[in-house]
């Protein structure tokens, strides 16, 4: 018995000296985990930012330790949902596996603060202007008031400038007046005036629905967690003078009925030397990207291949879908048979729609085959799924309609090519157009040349045995008139 006890002892013994070990061996708050957390999180979890709750010192970050080890293990946060194990992206808010491992151990240690003399700094946030003092600075019309409670909203708000000649961005930054409410906001341009008239006819600030046309002449945006930065290597979006500036806002509700009035300053540069253009694969053309999606398909897909008439570089991708967004990717064939990620998106968040930028340029030779694909989620298990049953969704511009593609940002390695690469991409925008048609007029089991020669005889004005650009624009009306 005597011997039992001894040893028991010993076991206890050895047991509190490992576990004291252990503890003695814990990450800090002030060694270790305050430099992720500054550097990772307060960036957003800061006052006046749209985070729910500030991350600034010990007693904040402990006080949600064990949420904090739990978001960054699942990779729900920090949010940043693009991926590729080929090439780096500017501002990557991931952390490293070592860095996720060391919070969990702190936690697990019940989160020792180490020695407060030993907290480093916080970052130096800057209060305004990030890139300096804009050469123009424009604000909404008035405020936009935000319900308390319930649905997110998404509402374009026009700005005019009254631009008396051309001019070049190269960024802009934007300035949310109350951070708790928007998510994200992006940056068209209209010169015909139809937003004004949109605006006009709705009652409250702003309108819903983005007019036809004018999502082409994006020139940027703004998501939370977003750091503004110029245009790489001297390139800049055309901005043409009367433009009217169209602010497209995500807001989501505080708990509180809240106002926004959002400021951008806008940087101008020089007349670029060179333009950049975009691959957009697939491309959006309207209701003919054949997008339709049936209740209950979980694994809904689409994919577009383009092979690259010149040598190209890419600095920047993105990726764009609604709810029903599941995953979304980009590839690159090279000539020599060796393939790259450009962008994988694996679980694609509706809330979180950013420009990706690469660290550097992105060589792709002529005859390199890019390729995209894009997984809708149109089942009860999608929890963004806004229809409940599910239904049929198809393409459209509203947010529970669906689009999908992902674009990337290129320029030619001889500048003066350029041209050469946009009237390829125009070639194959026109060929999906149609081969869209086709598809739909196709249905199932039918055969697809007698109906290449039913379109063709139907809408052939001219008698030259082909269809032309208005004559394909005719049949795409049709379809339209008579879609399902």
């Amino acid at each position: 018995m005597k011997r039992i006890s001894i040893l028991l002892g010993a076991f206890l013994l050895l047991a509190l000296t490992t576990s004291e070990s252990a503890v003695a061996n814990a990450p800090t708050f002030s060694d270790d985990i305050a430099p992720i957390v500054f550097n990772k999180c307060t960036t957003c979890h800061r006052p006046g930012e749209a985070a729910p709750f500030t991350f600034m010192n010990y007693r904040e970050i402990s006080k949600r330790g064990r949420l904090i080890a739990r978001v960054v293990d699942s990779g729900f946060m920090p949010p940043w949902h693009a991926k590729s194990g080929d090439y780096q992206f500017h501002g990557d808010r991931r952390l490293k596996q070592s860095e996720i491992e060391e919070i969990k151990a702190w936690v697990a240690a019940d989160m020792p603060e180490g020695n407060p003399d030993k907290v480093p700094a916080l970052p130096k946030f800057t209060d305004g202007w990030q890139l300096g003092k804009p050469d123009l600075v424009v604000k909404m019309k008035e405020g936009y008031t935000l319900h308390a409670e319930g649905p997110d909203v998404y509402r374009n708000f026009v700005i005019p400038l009254e631009l008396k000649e051309d001019k070049w961005i190269s960024a802009i930054e934007f300035r949310p007046g109350n951070r708790s409410i928007v998510h994200h906001s992006l940056f068209y341009f209209d010169t015909e005036g139809s937003a004004r008239e949109l605006d006009a006819k709705d009652p409250v600030p702003g309108f819903r629905r983005m007019a036809k046309g004018l999502q082409r002449n994006a020139i940027g945006g703004w998501a939370v967690g977003g750091t503004p930065r110029h245009l790489p290597g001297g390139l800049a979006y055309k901005l043409p003078k009367g433009s009217d500036l169209i602010l497209s806002t995500h807001f989501h509700p505080s708990g509180k009925e809240e106002t926004e009035l959002s400021t951008l300053g806008i940087y101008f540069t020089d007349a670029p030397t060179q333009g950049f253009s975009v691959v957009q694969l697939p491309p959006v053309f309207g209701a003919l990207s054949g997008v339709n999606i049936p209740p209950g398909e979980a694994n809904y897909h689409k994919e577009d291949s383009f092979v690259l008439p010149i040598d190209v570089r890419a600095f920047g991708v993105s990726a764009h879908a609604h709810y029903l967004g599941k995953a979304l990717d980009m590839s690159a064939e090279l000539p020599d048979g060796s393939k790259r990620v450009l962008l994988d998106i694996p679980e694609w968040d509706f809330s979180w729609q950013e420009q990706y930028n690469y660290t550097g340029w992105v060589d792709l030779p002529k005859g390199t085959k890019v390729h995209a694909n894009v997984v809708w989620d149109n089942s009860s298990d999608n929890i963004n799924n806004p229809n409940d049953p599910p239904k049929w969704v198809r393409w459209g511009r509203e947010s529970e309609d669906e689009m999908g593609s992902v674009t990337l940002l290129v320029v030619a390695k001889n500048p003066s090519e350029l041209d050469v690469l946009k009237q390829s991409y125009r070639d194959h925008v026109r060929k999906a157009a149609s081969q869209s048609v086709v598809n739909r007029f196709a249905g199932s089991g039918n055969n697809r040349k007698s109906l290449i020669q039913r379109i063709t005889e139907r809408f052939d004005k001219d008698g030259d045995g082909k269809l032309n650009r208005a004559e394909q624009e005719e049949a795409r009306k049709f379809y339209r008139r008579n879609r399902r």
